[in-house]
């Protein structure tokens, strides 16, 4: 499994709509809001196989909107990997 970070913005007018559609498919307690304070979308970390599966937790009606993204744990060893990939990466240029 792999992690993702979803937010999920709607529109005042579908605000409700929404929050009805993420409880209907089990995933409002999921999701921390925004709403009240008026910033009209949920964000998420959830496990998934893949990006196709995390975006089918957000309800059809916003999927399209969603952003999900892949999130990365570094450590000190893979950090070192990871510059010395930029490293070539700027040498290759």
């Amino acid at each position: 499994m792999k992690r993702y970070f979803i937010e999920s913005p709607h529109s005042a007018g579908d605000c409700l709509r929404v929050l009805k559609d993420f409880l209907a498919a089990g995933y409002l307690t999921h999701f921390e809001w925004g709403c009240k304070a008026r910033v009209h979308s949920g964000w998420a970390m959830v496990d998934a196989e893949n990006e196709a599966e995390a975006r089918l937790m957000v309800p059809s009606l916003i999927r399209d909107k969603a952003r999900v993204v892949q999130l990365t744990s570094f450590t000190r060893e893979n950090l070192e990997e990871e510059e010395r990939i930029h490293r070539e990466k700027q040498a290759n240029r």
